[in-house]
């Protein structure tokens, strides 16, 4: 790691930085419901976290949906979750807003690891899925923004991670070279999206995974707190 001379870091936020499960247990499970759809357990959720909230909220929907259409209650689990998708987001984003950082904390490690990056000079950007509305309070609400020179959401560019996309114009803004910024994630979709933009990777073990084992992601380093991270980054 030494060679690659970083000059700054990207991290992502739900799963790396912050447990954020609970939030959108509840927001979620609020959100369905309002429309009266079962609500789904914890184990769905955090399988489904990671690729954007409509992705979230598209495959609880077919779970659920398809659980009903077994027993008989729906014809047409497709354009059933099509019909629900806007209504449900929008109770889901009233909710969410409502609850943000409510039922999450900071993973242990993670503040002790930040203060080390800052301390080593290198600039800091939080690239999540999250929509950015959700993304900014909610790093301001656990302490978090003070450390980054910029936070950038599932919403901010035309695509979301796993696309290279977001890495690449998060780089940008950074003025930073891709193979001289790091990605810290939690997940495959992290690693997809750093190994397309040229950036090199770092895998937390502890975050949401899509129900895989985060070590099957091929990785510079797994980690088991941020604060280990300054031992792979030392200059």
């Amino acid at each position: 790691m030494n060679a690659l001379e970083l000059q700054a870091v990207i991290i992502d936020l739900d799963g790396t930085l912050v447990d954020t499960l609970g939030d959108f247990e509840v927001a979620l499970n609020r959100a369905l419901g309002d429309l009266q759809v079962p609500p789904a357990s914890r184990s769905l959720i955090e399988r489904s976290i990671g690729k954007g909230s409509e992705h979230l909220i598209r495959t609880v929907l077919a779970h659920q949906l398809a659980d009903q259409a077994a027993q008989g209650a729906h014809a047409d689990t497709v354009r059933e979750v099509e019909a629900l998708f806007s209504p449900v987001w929008a109770r889901y984003e009233h909710h969410y807003l409502d609850i943000n950082g409510g039922f999450s904390q900071v993973f242990p490690g993670v503040m002790d690891g930040l203060a080390q990056l800052q301390a080593m000079g290198l600039p800091l950007a939080c690239l999540t899925n999250k929509p950015i509305a959700f993304a900014r309070p909610l790093m301001a609400a656990k302490g978090l923004s003070p450390y980054f020179a910029q936070v950038f959401g599932g919403d901010s560019f035309e695509r979301k991670k796993p696309d290279p996309l977001p890495l690449l114009k998060t780089c940008e803004a950074l003025q930073t070279a891709p193979e001289r910024t790091l990605m810290v994630g939690d997940s495959s979709n992290d690693a997809q999206a750093a190994n397309a933009a040229g950036c090199p990777v770092v895998l937390m073990t502890y975050g949401y995974n899509h129900g895989e084992p985060i070590r099957n992601t091929p990785a510079l380093a797994w980690l088991d707190s941020l604060a280990q991270l300054q031992d792979v980054v030392a200059r």
